[in-house]
């Protein structure tokens, strides 16, 4: 019985390290992006955007037809849920810049660095979840700090951009750029999201 629920916990731990690797993964190709726009770089993002999707496909099907899991279905479901969100918002971020021909600023890469730092916090964090919780304690809290930061240099970012607009397409070319940045922001909320699940996670498991 003992091996049973062992490979059940395996099972959904390792779907969720594998969708935290993406998310990883996806804020480094984002940051590439930023720095270096082209469509090869936006093509790799939104294939490994699909790849986070198919993982946390895997896992819902796993969960629908699991009874028992290692802790609770609804806190497995929001950590998948979040962390999916995280490369979603990567990918729309950079659809919206090629739609809206958005250029990146100096403040969309600094968001989109600190994304990268935070994403690879909470990647740490989902891996030593089982053994090691007050280590994965620590990376949530290293996370969320990351996060404030994102929203500190999100309200910057949106001063700047409404200070002195000039003309009717100075005004649109604000409304375009602000659409990105509530992408980048949207990533930074569920990041910061993800690592409160961690949290509620490990208070349950001690």
């Amino acid at each position: 019985m003992f091996r049973i629920f062992k490979r059940k916990e395996d099972k959904f731990q390792k779907l969720i390290e594998q969708q935290a690797a993406h998310a990883y993964e996806g804020m480094q190709l984002l940051v590439k992006y930023l720095e270096s726009p082209s469509k090869e770089i936006a093509d790799e993002l939104s294939l490994k955007e699909k790849e986070a999707d198919e993982v946390r496909r895997i896992l819902i099907d796993e969960l629908n037809r699991t009874f028992v899991t290692p802790f609770d279905r609804e806190d497995i479901f929001a950590l998948s849920r979040t962390i999916d969100d995280v490369v979603d918002y990567a990918d729309t971020t950079v659809s919206e810049m090629s739609v809206l021909d958005v250029k990146p600023t100096p403040y969309m890469q600094r968001i989109a660095s600190l994304l990268k730092d935070a994403a690879y916090e909470i990647n740490h964090a989902v891996v030593r979840l089982p053994k090691h919780p007050n280590v994965a304690i620590d990376h949530a809290q290293r996370a969320k700090a990351l996060e404030n930061r994102v929203e500190s240099v999100y309200r910057e970012a949106i001063a700047d951009l409404f200070r002195g607009p000039e003309d009717v397409h100075h005004i649109v070319e604000m409304l375009k750029m602000r659409e990105v940045y509530r992408h980048l922001s949207n990533a930074a909320d569920r990041g910061d999201q993800a690592a409160n699940v961690i949290a509620d996670i490990v208070v349950k498991k001690t």
